[in-house]
């Protein structure tokens, strides 16, 4: 999506904005590899911005945990490692419980509908065996409750996990094979019509952390 500038924005400043949101969400939504290396005079003839807001926005993803930054000045994605996976998935774990565990109170049926549609988008892109769509649906099946939650720290946290994770759940995609929706989900659903809140903390906290925690094997 291009970004307009703001009167008296510097252009460089819109430009940086436009190609770091596109790589975040390329990276998050599992588009790019682990390990894979990303150049300046690459990223920069790719969006059609100069080598500044190329570099800024690539300085911005490292900062973030998103890409790593070699000694000799080489950005990659990040290879993680089992421990770090485990670290991610326990910090997923008790960040997106407690998202949950917020937003059950406004958790209304239309809320509950918006799910079961965003739900089968998941599943649709199950069964195209589509790794980044069925990526992209599954974080905004969770990202639309957690929303409810109203408490945009927490979320904001979450969301850095989730870029973390990004290529590395690309990864799994592949390893699961999945032929249907994750089982959690409809749990998740469950619980939210029935206002069951320790059963949506569990179903919330196994959505999140099984799959990953077979890469950490």
């Amino acid at each position: 999506m291009l970004i307009q500038s703001r009167p008296n924005e510097p252009a460089s400043t819109s430009a940086h904005d436009r190609v770091y949101r596109t790589l975040r969400a390329q990276i998050m939504h599992g588009e790019i590899a682990p390990g894979a290396p990303l150049t300046l005079r690459g990223l920069a003839r790719q969006h059609d911005v100069s080598m500044t807001p190329a570099r800024e926005a690539l300085r911005r993803l490292v900062a973030e945990g998103a890409l790593k930054l070699s000694p000799t000045g080489r950005f990659s994605t990040p290879e993680l490692t089992s421990e770090r996976i485990e670290e991610l998935a326990a910090l997923r774990a008790l960040i997106e419980t407690e998202l949950a565990s917020r937003a059950l109170p406004r958790a209304h049926m239309a809320l509950i509908d918006r799910l079961q549609s965003i739900n089968s988008m998941v599943g649709e892109a199950t069964l195209r065996r589509d790794a980044v769509a069925y990526i992209r649906a599954n974080l905004d099946f969770h990202r639309t409750l957690y929303l409810r939650a109203q408490a945009p720290a927490m979320l904001a946290m979450a969301e850095t996990v989730w870029l973390q994770l990004g290529p590395t759940m690309r990864a799994l995609y592949g390893r699961l094979g999945r032929t249907e929706p994750p089982h959690n989900h409809r749990l998740i659903l469950a619980a939210l019509k029935a206002g069951d809140e320790p059963g949506l903390r569990l179903a919330v906290r196994s959505d999140v952390t099984q799959g990953l925690r077979l890469l950490a094997q």
